[in-house]
């Protein structure tokens, strides 16, 4: 594969010099598609009344064959494409063992070893690489909804396509972190794939958290992940509250349990959930129902060629065409709407005296509502 470029060192924890933290990432993202991953039902499930988005399929009833989404498989293809990730030209479906009430058939298809896109990058502001290891392809869970006397289960949004991001352990603070997070947010806005709402559980997010010694260089042997977070303040919160409590741990002289945890956004605290889980634990096999995939070049270039100018590419057009400063230039990228709208603007004719400048501020300066506009 290509080379890629070394992490720089992380550097010292602000929250306690003598230790580092090491952190990854793992994003769940539904694609937008109209249809779930594996059957013909509708993939809506937002504010749909319960367990009428269902079929045989989807609800993992016996007999039922899966067929795969080519809308999915193609736009998890572009998003790995956006961030530069290698193809692969054979890739296939895995069953992924576990028992939990949301999953009816006691296994989730998703990717394991020969997942679509492999070995990716995302540069950030600061100059540093984050590596993406993987972008992989896999169907929802159903919704469990807890309540005072027991728990109800809604299959509405079980086989809806979910790709997902797993990123190297490369972020050396919790600004890193949220930057890599916010970018990838807008990528995927930027494809369409997705709108990535996270009120509405479109994306979720998983940080992987360890700590080590400055002194040390090799990866911990354990990490926590905490599962299922609905927003970047709350990722934060927990991302620092785990770097807290592991480092509390360590300088007692005890060793942080590799484990998976929750966030209680009322305690502000992360809260243990169960032992974290290995690969052998799942038991992965490939999925017999659904043949491999053979992805040929002419297929992915034609998907490279459906890719649009995205957000980094945008800003620095604007900084050169436009002459705007860095400032306005990423701020105007950072909403695709007003970003068009504003090349709209300049396509008009205007007062000599009304510069690109100008009407870069008035866009950034007063929120407005593009549908309701037209240029004039």
């Amino acid at each position: 594969g290509k080379p890629f470029p070394s992490p720089a060192p992380f550097t010292a924890s602000p929250l306690n010099m003598k230790y580092n933290p090491v952190i990854g990432l793992e994003i769940h993202v539904e694609l937008a598609t109209q249809s779930k991953m594996f059957c013909g039902c509708a993939a809506s499930h937002f504010n749909v009344e319960p367990n009428t988005h269902t079929c045989p399929v989807c609800l993992g009833l016996p007999g039922a064959l899966p067929v795969p989404n080519k809308k999915a498989v193609d736009w998890t293809i572009m998003l790995g494409l956006a961030l530069d990730c290698q193809i692969n030209p054979e890739s296939k479906f895995d069953r992924k063992n576990y028992f939990y009430p949301d999953l009816p058939k006691g296994y989730q298809i998703s990717q394991y070893d020969e997942p679509l896109c492999l070995e990716g990058e995302l540069a950030l502001k600061n100059g540093r690489v984050i590596r993406v290891r993987r972008v992989h392809l896999e169907e929802d869970t159903a919704k469990l909804i807890h309540e005072k006397d027991g728990s109800l289960i809604d299959f509405n949004r079980s086989g809806v396509p979910l790709v997902e991001v797993v990123t190297e352990p490369d972020f050396a603070n919790i600004e890193e972190v949220d930057e890599f997070l916010k970018r990838l947010q807008l990528i995927i806005r930027y494809l369409g794939i997705s709108r990535a709402d996270m009120e509405k559980g479109s994306m979720r997010l998983e940080p992987n958290i360890s700590v080590r010694k400055e002194t040390e260089t090799k990866l911990p042997d354990y990490k926590v992940e905490v599962k299922n977070i609905n927003s970047f303040r709350f990722a934060r919160k927990a991302v620092e509250y785990e770097i807290k409590r592991q480092t509390g741990l360590l300088e007692k002289g005890e060793k942080p349990e590799q484990e998976t945890r929750g966030w209680n956004s009322d305690k502000n605290q992360t809260v243990l959930q169960r032992g974290k889980e290995e690969a052998q634990d799942y038991r992965y096999f490939p999925e017999p129902d659904i043949p491999p995939m053979v992805l040929d070049e002419i297929l992915v270039r034609q998907l490279r060629d459906q890719i649009p100018e995205l957000p980094n590419q945008k800003a620095q057009r604007f900084i050169k065409d436009y002459h705007l400063s860095l400032y306005q230039a990423d701020l105007l990228a950072n909403d695709k709407n007003i970003a068009d709208y504003f090349e709209d603007c300049l396509t008009f004719k205007v007062k000599q005296s009304i510069t690109p400048g100008i009407v870069a501020n008035w866009l950034i300066n007063k929120p407005v509502n593009i549908k309701s506009l037209t240029p004039e």
